[in-house]
């Protein structure tokens, strides 16, 4: 089964590297008082972490690709503030006993959010980013009692099974964090997963996911991505999404684009997101 990003074998993700890259260059100058992570830059390889410090700095680079490289930068911190705390959000809000993030990349919630400190956190993820991730984390105080690492291979392994012998409480409410995977999943892969999440979902659970709408950016982004070893593979209207998620048993209770969020942090951050408008975050709760 798949649960994470398409990435090639024997290295992490680019891409959870990039987001974590966003996540970084936006800790303590945007959204002051919304947006925090200052786990972001303990999370990098050293190479990214250096050009993170560099972008901090306020220099602008020279020549061409340079400055392109700088812009794409600055416009990811910004989205990746909305992104983040749009699910942020719904992690309060839900105050489930268990929290699954589903491709946890570079996530750094389990070591940085309060809230989170009596809860039991699941990060599933591909075993190569795992490890990237777990020399790094020795460097940060948990905020959480308990994480829990749960590595899925999809050429081998079944995420339930992996759950379960983690000790993943399907009686128990969970919220379930799906950021920036689904778009990298085919259909089948998306619906054994929400087969999964459904089976293992209490009343009370609820699941947010970061997905492509059908978007003509989407072509150049995904050609940039495929070079990466990570194509995009699905986009949803939000009546499909909505459809796709009832039919595995949850109602969706919010679901708005990248813009809509920024604006309600500020303008600044509102502009930028909405060059990515095709992304979209939606909550939904697990019907009874």
């Amino acid at each position: 089964m798949l649960c994470c990003p398409g990435m090639k074998k024997g290295r992490a993700s680019k891409t959870a590297e990039l987001v974590c890259m966003g996540r970084a260059m936006a800790h303590g100058l945007l959204a002051p008082g919304r947006f925090d992570d200052p786990t972001a830059i303990v999370l990098l390889p050293e190479a990214a972490a250096r050009e993170v410090r560099n972008e901090r700095s306020g220099r602008v680079p020279e020549g061409f690709r340079a400055r392109l490289r700088h812009e794409y930068l600055q416009t990811q911190a910004k989205m990746m503030v909305a992104r983040t705390v749009a699910i942020d959000d719904v992690v309060r809000s839900a105050g489930a006993p268990q929290v699954v993030i589903l491709g946890a990349g570079l996530d750094g919630r389990a070591w940085r959010m309060p809230e989170l400190g009596q809860v039991s956190v699941f990060e599933v993820d591909h075993p190569d980013s795992q490890r990237d991730k777990r020399e790094r984390v020795q460097q940060l105080s948990p905020a959480s009692c308990d994480i829990r690492f749960v590595p899925v291979d999809f050429e081998h392994d079944a995420l339930a099974q992996a759950l379960a012998h983690a000790g993943h409480d399907e009686t128990r409410p969970t919220t379930w964090i799906w950021e920036g995977v689904v778009m990298y999943l085919t259909q089948g892969d998306i619906e054994a997963t929400l087969a999964v999440v459904q089976q293992r979902s209490a009343p009370g659970s609820r699941i947010v996911i970061a997905y492509h709408v059908p978007a003509l950016i989407l072509k150049v982004v995904g050609a940039a991505l495929r070079r990466l070893g990570e194509p995009l593979r699905s986009a949803f209207r939000p009546e499909q999404m909505r459809a796709l998620l009832e039919r595995y048993g949850f109602r969706v209770s919010s679901d708005q684009d990248l813009s809509a969020i920024g604006y309600g942090l500020s303008p600044e951050i509102g502009k930028a997101a909405g060059r990515v408008k095709h992304m979209h975050v939606v909550t939904a709760e697990r019907v009874k």
